[in-house]
């Protein structure tokens, strides 16, 4: 039999890109890619379609590594980091501890939508990860370790926001299969 422990439990949790984000965005960078070489093939474009596949390829790796951002908290602070493949090039990785922490301030985006950012005692803005799995427990945590009140805080797009996207692109992909089978059927 278990019994309880008076030591409290230590905090460590990582926090990944929400599935449903990363299968729409990725799928939608295919749909709007994997044409192109069959049209270029139709219509005898310049470029080659094995480079139109190299690019494509490299983009996907690209844009997978930047869907790989996790998002760990323990006991000493917040951090975002990458898997150590994505080559520091393209990491935008921070840590920043939760003492230092001294607001999270909203600030508005272009398309009217709502940001935060940890503000440190340096004066440095960190932005707070939003399109995570998870992520309400991150903000119930952001709380209990900086004491800065979080009830206000909603993620920057609702999964229907994603949810309609992916439906849209999945149409995309009909028009695509369309379309590559006119591509083949032009240049056999």
């Amino acid at each position: 039999m278990a019994t309880a422990s008076s030591e409290p439990q230590s905090l460590h949790r990582t926090f990944r890109l929400s599935p449903l984000i990363r299968l729409t965005l990725l799928s939608l960078y295919g749909a709007l890619m994997v044409p192109l070489p069959f049209l270029a093939t139709a219509v005898q474009a310049s470029i080659p379609p094995l480079w139109l596949w190299i690019g494509i390829a490299m983009g996907a790796i690209a844009l997978y590594g930047a869907l790989s951002e996790r998002v760990v908290v323990n006991e000493s602070g917040i951090q975002v980091t990458y898997p150590i493949w994505v080559p520091s090039l393209f990491r935008r990785g921070w840590f920043v501890s939760w003492q230092e922490i001294t607001a999270l301030k909203p600030k508005t985006t272009g398309q009217g939508g709502l940001v935060y950012y940890f503000l440190s005692e340096s004066g440095a803005g960190f932005l707070l990860p939003m399109r995570i799995a998870g992520f309400a427990e991150l903000v119930r945590i952001v709380q209990r370790q900086t004491g800065i009140d979080t009830t206000d805080v909603r993620p920057l797009a609702q999964p229907w926001m994603y949810l309609t996207l992916l439906g849209f692109t999945g149409l995309l992909w009909l028009m695509d299969a369309w379309t590559i089978s006119t591509a083949i059927t032009l240049n056999p």
